[in-house]
């Protein structure tokens, strides 16, 4: 009998464990990000809602560039449109992972002290940014900008060339 158990024990411990997906209202809202130089790659991001009407912010990249693996990619929200050179960052996202394209942020006070919830998160008039590193000229290097909230109808005629680099203060 102690055989039976101790295989039993094996056969179960072996097994992967079902994780339960994270707290979430099911509320989600998609925005493009598009190609921002060279680099051939687009993206989204991806705006949940947790059961406390606070917001997470998901970027997911995709595509063919020729990034190296395990560094890290700044990104960013920033109020006004991507090609406003004016435009001011409104929060520092979680850098994006070259090993998973990808940054999860649960989004916090913005600079002007403002909190944004689901609902008013489509209001806001705003962009995203991905550069390519934190400082130096490869600052400047955009992989993904796009206009979210109540901008994201000004995206459609998108121009990387139009892209305003956006100050490393924040």
């Amino acid at each position: 009998m102690p055989a039976v158990l101790l295989l039993i024990f094996g056969l179960t411990s072996c097994s992967e464990r079902i994780v339960d997906p994270p707290d979430y209202t099911g509320r989600q809202i998609e925005y493009e990000l598009f190609q921002g130089s060279d680099y051939e790659y687009t993206g989204k991001l991806i705006v949940r809602e947790y059961p406390d009407k606070g917001i997470e912010l998901l970027i997911q990249l995709s595509g063919n560039g020729t990034l190296t693996s395990s560094i890290e990619y700044p990104a960013h929200l920033h109020f006004g449109s991507y090609d406003n050179p004016d435009a001011p960052m409104a929060f520092m996202l979680n850098p994006v992972k070259s090993l998973t394209l990808s940054s999860e942020t649960r989004l916090g006070e913005l600079a002007d002290g403002t909190t944004l919830d689901f609902e008013s998160f489509q209001n806001f008039e705003g962009h995203v940014k991905v550069h390519l590193a934190n400082e130096g000229p490869d600052y400047k290097v955009i992989l993904v900008a796009g206009n979210v909230g109540a901008l994201v109808e000004e995206t459609s005629n998108f121009d990387a060339l139009q892209i305003a680099t956006c100050s490393s203060n924040f």
